[in-house]
């Protein structure tokens, strides 16, 4: 609650508009309070910066860059409280004052943008925006590898859902998808991980991962659909493995009759 109080006095306490009760609250809050201490010394801090006045070409930049805010902060939005115990913490202990620090630290980050947007500067600007789309990819990058580990499998499907946003192949998720393919418990979790990484036939680690993936403890769902897949992609590469697929008795007689007619169709 004296947080909530303390928000409310923000105003005035930057203004010096506060009066004697509150003036004293807020000096001894401040003293066993290091959030709102770090949100009262941001908030003093960006006070002191010079005004800057916008350049033409601001306004084309100003929607690039906000569209790239946008995207990221309806991601971020979504996956924080589900995925990041520590988020989780942060917004959930003293949500007001959270919320108050965060609008600060988009005010700084617009000051940033902007200053560096005023100067006329186009080559330094595109590399402000290539930097806030190349944060956007690895902020995408660690909600995909976080999501996959979590022990909903509602969660986890959402996580494969993600990794198909990202604009090229990233070893990493790459990797983490193929691990999932192989043993997450779900086999609806490890049939949307095939399908993702079905748009990478052109990758070398795509087309290893896929193969060793043929085996035997693996669900015959999964077994049937990888093993169309690898001849889409007529990948003969996985030709031993099918055989082996074939001769296993212990196969599922569906899988093993799909093998052959694999073996037939890439030999």
């Amino acid at each position: 609650m004296d947080c909530d109080r303390m928000e409310k006095l923000l105003p005035d306490y930057w203004q010096g508009a506060l009066r004697a009760p509150d003036a004293e609250f807020v000096a001894s809050h401040l003293k066993v309070c290091t959030a709102c201490h770090e949100l009262v010394a941001l908030g003093e801090g960006l006070a002191e910066l010079p005004l800057e006045q916008p350049s033409p070409a601001l306004r084309e930049r100003f929607h690039a860059m906000l569209d790239a805010y946008e995207e990221g902060r309806g991601e971020v939005s979504h996956f924080l409280p589900r995925a990041w115990p520590w988020g989780r913490n942060w917004m959930g202990a003293r949500p007001t004052v959270a919320m108050g620090a965060a609008a600060v630290l988009l005010v700084a980050v617009g000051f940033v943008v902007g200053r560096s947007l005023s100067g006329g500067e186009a080559a330094r600007s595109q590399q402000e925006i290539a930097g806030m789309q190349s944060e956007l990819t690895n902020m995408r990058q660690l909600m995909v590898l976080s999501m996959l580990q979590q022990d909903s499998a509602s969660q986890r499907l959402q996580g494969v859902n993600w990794s198909r946003r990202q604009p090229k192949a990233d070893p990493q998720i790459l990797g983490a998808l193929l691990h999932t393919l192989r043993y997450d418990s779900s086999v609806d979790v490890r049939l949307a991980a095939l399908d993702a990484l079905s748009r990478y036939g052109d990758q070398t680690q795509v087309r290893q991962g896929l193969t060793e993936a043929l085996e035997s403890r693996q669900s015959p769902l999964v077994q049937v659909e990888l093993i169309d897949l690898l001849v889409a992609w007529r990948d003969d590469s996985a030709l031993d493995q099918l055989r082996r697929i074939e001769r296993d008795q212990n196969v599922d007689p569906a899988v093993r009759e799909r093998a052959r007619r694999a073996i037939d169709q890439l030999s």
